[in-house]
């Protein structure tokens, strides 16, 4: 194998994998070097997202809801089960593994139908973009590059006093892996991680509470989206502690004993697992040799221009390391980006249009600026609302929960932000994510054609409240 390649990237996650795989098709000769290994020991490239995170998660959820339907809903609909309804959780979980195994391994047969070379092992970038790797076996070389990319992902966030022992006080990975359903789970944190795991757990039986440091639940969603949510999640017997931090937690005796600090003072509670979900951080830490010019901040970010060029000559960086929000889409977006950027096109990015999603029940989805983001900004704006349950698909699908809302300059009718609460938030968002990306406007959604019946009406609704013209909302 030669040791000189056009570009290196290492790093084979949502960011890595697909700026290795551009990059080749564009004609450059790649590798990209990756670490992980899955459970039977072999390269699972695809990083956090395919291995521990997005896929697996959503997998959890899928079959979890689908337990919970045929529980809770499925009588309302004729259909029903005689006889007691039982989760195997061994089969749950080895779906999901077999899901996991089956992208891993698509990600590495699109490297080699792409030319990509491919080690599994670590990297570390040295002076001159020579990067050092260290494969699965020990063995260690040295490789060189006109370019490098780095996309060393991010890890978990671990808090003072709660130390992670990887049965009892876990990480999301852990929490992908219970053998069986906890009968009291805390979560710390009631984030993305937070809701969708803890959502997964109480479908499957288990009393969940979540202990949120922060007043208000989602205060990175619009304010009206947050509070809908809430309301949904208390429904559903989900128990969210505003207000409250933790500051310690101890194992005893296979119970986990948490000490909080909550709006009326000290409290405690005893839980049988204990999830830890107050974010990540960027992995850098090894990654960079000494004087290789690549400026790391405070935070651990690799510190890059709007074109994801760190201070040091033709290397890169994209993804969880780097500003912006930790998505795997907005990642595989720079590294696109990169890669084109490299070849001498125009590679581009609008960190404004990428779109969040909350993959509970409801899903949540946004993109854009929220109200109260407007408000404080002193941006005059325009809103349009709908909801879900004014919508006939809606209903006839027996999940009409939530509502559409939009948000308009005052002045220009540009589409600012949307923000979607509802069965299939995380697919209704894209419309909105496009007009803002063409810089369209709340009218261009209202005079949009719009397949009846459907739940994208909603959106259409909203759009023509917008002007308050809506058909179907009795203002």
């Amino acid at each position: 194998m030669s040791d000189h390649f056009d570009v290196i990237v290492i790093g084979g996650g949502p960011a890595g994998y697909v700026a290795a795989i551009r990059a080749a098709q564009l004609g450059l000769k790649t590798a990209c070097i990756d670490e992980r290994q899955g459970k039977d020991g072999k390269a699972a490239p695809g990083g956090t997202c395919l291995n521990v995170g997005c896929i697996p998660s959503k997998a959890l959820l899928d079959s979890s809801k689908h337990y919970h339907h045929v529980q809770h809903q499925y009588s309302e609909h004729g259909i029903q089960v005689s006889g007691q309804v039982n989760m195997d959780i061994n089969a749950m979980l080895a779906r999901k593994d077999k899901i996991v195994k089956q992208l891993t391994g698509g990600v590495t047969q699109l490297f080699k139908s792409n030319k990509v070379t491919f080690i599994n092992g670590r990297g570390k970038l040295l002076k001159d973009r020579k990067v050092a790797v260290t494969d699965s076996g020990g063995q260690a070389q040295e490789m060189s590059a006109e370019h490098v990319i780095l996309a060393s992902g991010s890890i978990p966030i671990a808090i003072p006093n709660v130390d992670y022992d990887g049965r009892y006080i876990v990480d999301n990975e852990g929490a992908l892996e219970f053998s069986q359903v906890p009968q009291r789970l805390g979560v710390i944190g009631a984030g993305v991680i937070g809701l969708e795991l803890g959502s997964v757990w109480k479908r499957l039986g288990a009393e969940v509470v979540l202990f949120e440091a922060l007043d208000s639940l989602l205060a990175a969603a619009d304010k009206d989206i947050g509070k809908a949510a809430g309301r949904e999640f208390k429904k559903q017997g989900l128990d969210i502690r505003l207000g409250t931090k933790v500051q310690s937690a101890e194992i005893n005796n296979g119970e986990v004993l948490v000490k909080l600090t909550t709006p009326d003072g000290e409290d405690s509670v005893t839980v049988d697992r204990l999830l830890v979900a107050v974010g990540r951080r960027a992995n850098t830490e090894g990654l960079l040799g000494e004087d290789t010019g690549v400026t790391i901040n405070q935070r651990q970010q690799i510190e890059v221009d709007e074109h994801c060029r760190t201070s040091a000559e033709n290397v890169w960086a994209v993804g969880d390391a780097v500003r912006g929000p930790m998505l795997a889409h907005k990642g595989s977006e720079e590294g696109i980006a990169v890669a084109e950027t490299i070849a001498g096109q125009a590679g581009h990015i609008n960190l404004d249009t990428v779109p969040w999603v909350i993959y509970t029940d409801p899903e949540i989805a946004w993109v854009g600026k929220t109200e109260q983001e407007l408000s404080e900004a002193g941006v005059e704006y325009t809103s349009g609302s709908f909801p879900f349950a004014a919508t006939g698909r809606g209903l006839a699908m027996g999940d009409a929960t939530g509502m559409v809302k939009l948000l308009a300059d005052a002045e220009t009718d540009r589409l600012l932000g949307a923000h979607i609460i509802g069965a299939n938030a995380s697919e209704l968002i894209a419309e909105c994510v496009v007009t803002m990306e063409f810089a369209g406007c709340a009218e261009d959604l209202a005079r949009i054609v719009h397949a009846h019946p459907t739940l994208s009406e909603a959106v259409h609704e909203a759009a023509l409240n917008v002007a308050k013209r809506a058909i179907h909302r009795v203002n």
